[in-house]
């Protein structure tokens, strides 16, 4: 099943899912081992390797590392887990300019690659040997390849982006509640998505909201462009980017017409609206999707569906990758697993067990892939129409402080939705803030 729409001329699939890398899966261990800790570890003979990530990488949940270790007798797999992603890159910058403290195999998310590949490649084993890179959807290889052709990480996940609507809500305030016909009423882009939002305005279930972020919607903007907040050449252009510029005025509007609640997403006030039930839209990459079955809860299972994002263009909001430090004690061992991990069974079984989108396009015609299809969102047929939509994803330009610049801006957009800051102000505090730390 497809939800298909012509827009200038051009189809386009749509879809959606499930995932999150932003939820704690694990608790936290302190440190990532030292010398000697590796010695105690590898005293029964066994080799222990250590695998530092951050949020839901989905592995403990599909029993990986359990069939690894069985597939593996002399291995034994421990994960160290960040729940907060933010907390876990400083750390990791750290151990990488120290030398010590870093994992077997590491985790990097998408909005540090950038600064990872460009300052840090030589800490790192160079995988193109190791991996096969053709398999990966093209855009996502190339941002973890160096300018000398070192790979430095293995794809795990993407984030093709959909949007996520509550059906119910949409009925009670008029709006249609097909996925076509919503895919219809926003087919021109996010302007689209905000008249769609005025017209739910006007006969709004009481205590409801549209959407749930601005910033969401502005990172939504922004991932359908190439050039984002840098440019081929490494210049910040975040200021002067039309569709950085697009993206802060269709926030701004929002705000300004409280067409959002305006809530920071994953804290505990934007858990605690899903829970009441009080959005009717969010921005999807296809991690969302888990996190609103699991924040909604069961009250509102078959409510939910999920459609094309806004416009013609596909995007990508989100992904990780697996690397391999050059200090580890068993480098060998922490390629294989990386190339195990990242293989397509494995990105399938990992889709299966939480819902993260495979960036190896060849887990796309395996059952767990293609056939997939979500019960708590009117079992929308995710499979295949994320498949499509990340086949035809541009390649985003990256830049070393991409993520301190979207975290930066985002803070401003909820200060617009929540203190009423004049989007002027917010503009300028957000310029100087990302000033300071790009330097």
């Amino acid at each position: 099943m497809r939800i298909t729409r012509t827009v200038g001329g051009r189809g386009r699939g749509a879809a959606a899912l499930t995932t999150s890398v932003l939820t704690a899966s694990a608790l936290l261990l302190t440190g990532c081992s030292s010398d000697s800790d590796s010695d105690a570890a590898d005293s029964d003979g066994k080799i222990t390797l250590k695998v530092a990530d951050y949020g839901q990488f989905g592995y403990k949940e599909a029993d990986l590392f359990a069939k690894y270790e069985k597939l593996h007798p002399n291995i034994n797999v421990e994960e160290e887990t960040t729940s907060n992603e933010q907390d876990y890159y400083p750390k990791l910058l750290q151990q990488l300019n120290t030398g010590s403290g870093l994992g077997d195999v590491v985790g990097v998310e998408i909005a540090r690659i950038k600064e990872v590949v460009d300052t840090q490649a030589d800490k790192f084993v160079d995988l193109k040997d190791t991996i096969d890179v053709s398999q990966w959807v093209d855009w996502k290889a190339k941002q973890a390849t160096a300018e000398d052709g070192k790979v430095i990480g293995a794809g795990t996940d993407i984030g093709p982006m959909s949007l996520c609507y509550r059906r119910d809500l949409f009925e009670k305030a008029g709006l249609p509640t097909d996925r076509e016909a919503v895919a219809d009423a926003v087919s021109g882009g996010w302007e689209d998505y905000l008249k769609l939002a005025e017209q739910y305005q006007k006969k709004a279930p009481d205590g409801t909201f549209f959407m749930d972020s601005a910033s969401a919607m502005f990172n939504g903007v922004v991932s359908s462009s190439e050039n984002q907040y840098y440019d081929a050449d490494g210049n910040a252009i975040y200021k002067d980017n039309p569709a950085v510029q697009k993206a802060w005025n269709l926030a701004a509007e929002a705000a300004s017409k409280k067409l959002t609640q305006g809530l920071p997403q994953f804290q505990d006030p934007w858990k605690a609206a899903l829970r009441k039930g009080t959005v009717a839209t969010v921005v999807c990459p296809a991690w969302m999707a888990n996190q609103i079955s699991l924040y909604s809860g069961d009250d509102y299972k078959g409510k939910w569906d999920i459609t094309s994002a806004p416009g013609e263009t596909a995007a990508n909001w989100g992904g990780s990758f697996l690397t391999v430090p050059k200090t580890g004690k068993h480098v060998k061992e922490a390629q294989e697993l990386v190339k195990w991990l990242t293989a397509p069974e494995q990105q399938a079984a990992v889709f299966k067990a939480v819902g993260i989108f495979p960036s190896n396009q060849g887990a796309y015609d395996l059952p767990e892939v293609k056939n997939a299809k979500l019960p708590y969102f009117n079992n929308a047929p995710i499979g295949q129409l994320y498949a499509e939509e990340a086949k035809s994803i541009p390649v985003a330009v990256l830049g070393p402080k991409d993520g301190v610049i979207k975290d930066t801006i985002s803070t401003q957009i909820n200060n617009m939705e929540q203190r009423g800051t004049k989007p002027d102000e917010a503009w300028d505090a957000a310029t100087e803030t990302i000033d300071k730390a790009i330097g």
